[in-house]
């Protein structure tokens, strides 16, 4: 037993024994890859001479989510745990036709004909039931140098499959650490990004998400700009890497696109053809688009508002975003987090029927409008009581002014 396998769970060595008991097991790819690095949070991914037939066989809460292409889902009884483990066979060359998967996959008995198949020599490293390392490609030493370098020819790599590209750039993302790309493989990227149109938006926008969480997200995006990428990816928005980005993904989309001279709810809309998200995302970032240009005022209305107005992830997402463009924002975090909590709370003091019976209006938009402008002034000012609130209609021309213009509670 090697020294790596001091790191593998109780539920990690009954699934390769398993495993082993029948055919042979090699873990691979990624927990190879951050195991060298000392890390082991990764998932361990498993490669076997046995079909997936048998694997089920072995294993009957296996889900048979990509039989064809020989990879199996493996679950363990509940009460033994609740992880999973990807399994594939073992496969050898099968062509590809549509530069997204193998048009036949031929299964194979050779662990190194499988790692050829894969994409980057870092993750073209196995281990066998001893402990032993598998690396016909060099990849501790790319690993060890910071280089990332194609399995066998790049160009050929990246036209098995577009999305490498995009994984080409995730992985240029280690911890703490840039790799460099080596130069041949960065040729075959510049000269294949037609290759990302055959890719589905949604594995395109999955990258991009992980790219952007990323520990060294500038510096990447900043390359994956130079390459091309962003363009081909992001055809219809104006890039930018220059901002300051942060650790969350949504923040760095919205500074990503901090240069871009469209409303923020066109701009939502060039994302969701583009990358397929969700839409809360994508409403975070139409909101942060809004808030570009946006002064950080510590006025202490302005700031219950804004604390009032705004869900708790939006509020920290804004001042990240601040932050980002460069915009002296952590006055504003500060003056925000020394604020008193309102004293009677985010809620209206006033309900629709109060008011109705206060100002003898018939409930319509008048009333509806006057309603929110109320609020909005309670929490300004912190009022605390039904009476305070009602003798804002003192002092507000309620009955005459265009109600069209009064505002709610709202941000900015």
């Amino acid at each position: 037993m090697g020294p790596e396998h001091e790191h593998l769970s109780e539920a990690d060595r009954l699934v390769l024994d398993g495993l082993r008991a029948t055919g042979k097991a090699w873990i691979v790819g990624g927990w190879v890859r951050e195991a060298a690095s000392g890390r082991h949070e990764t998932d361990v991914d498993i490669a076997t001479t046995l079909l997936p037939a048998e694997v089920k066989e072995l294993f009957p809460r296996s889900l048979m989510v990509g039989e064809k292409y020989g990879t199996v889902i493996v679950r363990l009884g509940g009460d033994v745990s609740d992880g999973t483990w990807e399994v594939t066979t073992l496969r050898s060359e099968g062509s590809y036709g549509d530069g997204r998967r193998p048009d036949q996959v031929e299964f194979g008995q050779s662990i190194e004909d499988d790692l050829a198949r894969r994409d980057f020599t870092i993750n073209a490293m196995a281990i066998d039931s001893d402990g032993n390392v598998i690396d016909p490609f060099d990849g501790m030493a790319d690993l060890r140098a910071g280089v990332l370098r194609a399995v066998g020819e790049a160009s050929e790599r990246l036209g098995e499959d577009g999305l490498r590209i995009m994984r080409a750039y995730r992985f240029l993302d280690s911890a703490g650490n840039m790799r460099s790309m080596e130069s041949s493989l960065r040729s075959a990227v510049r000269e294949n990004l037609g290759m990302l149109d055959v890719v589905s938006r949604e594995r395109i926008g999955m990258e991009m998400e992980r790219i952007l969480g990323g520990r060294n997200a500038r510096e990447v995006i900043s390359q994956m700009n130079e390459d091309g990428v962003l363009n081909q990816v992001l055809p219809e928005i104006f890039c930018t890497a220059s901002p300051s980005f942060c650790t969350d993904p949504i923040v760095n989309l919205a500074l990503l696109c901090s240069e871009d001279s469209s409303k923020g709810s066109d701009l939502a809309g060039n994302l969701r053809s583009a990358l397929m998200m969700g839409k809360e995302p994508l409403r975070q970032v139409a909101f942060l688009h809004g808030t570009r240009n946006v002064s950080v005022s510590t006025e202490i209305g302005g700031l219950r508002r804004f604390r009032a107005a705004l869900p708790p992830k939006w509020q920290s997402a804004f001042i990240a975003y601040s932050l980002g463009l460069g915009q002296e924002a952590s006055e504003f975090a500060e003056a925000l987090a020394s604020l008193s909590p309102l004293k009677a709370g985010n809620a209206p003091l006033i309900d629709g029927n109060t008011l109705a019976a206060a100002t003898g209006l018939d409930p319509g938009p008048r009333l509806g409008r006057l309603k929110g402008l109320l609020h909005r002034i309670q929490i300004e000012r912190d009022l605390s009581t039904e009476e305070r609130a009602l003798s804002l209609l003192d002092e507000l021309d309620w009955r005459d002014s265009d109600f069209e213009e009064w505002l709610a509670l709202s941000w900015p």
